[in-house]
């Protein structure tokens, strides 16, 4: 049994969400160059430090992994979340 969200599983959900998160913040930074935005894309631009966990190294000997992770969004991608949402909703 598959867990559902909306009629579709949850790994759906979350690669809209990535996604859209991803377009959006890549969106963001590309209309910072246009003069007509100038005075709101540095709002919309900002990041928010959400959570950052500093990188932890694990030393197998054969493979040495360093993980860490950090979430800042920014007003464009929490906006390209929202519209994923939404596509995902009509999907």
């Amino acid at each position: 049994m598959v867990a559902k969200f909306g009629g579709h599983g949850y790994g759906m959900a979350i690669l809209f969400v990535v996604i859209g998160a991803i377009l959006g913040g890549i969106l963001g930074q590309l209309l910072t160059g246009v003069e007509a935005l100038s005075g709101v894309m540095p709002y919309l631009v900002n990041t928010f430090p959400v959570f950052d966990t500093s990188a932890f190294t694990i030393n197998l000997y054969v493979i040495q992994l360093t993980l860490g992770l950090a979430f800042a969004p920014n007003l464009m991608s929490i906006l390209g979340i929202v519209i994923a949402l939404i596509l995902f909703r009509r999907y």
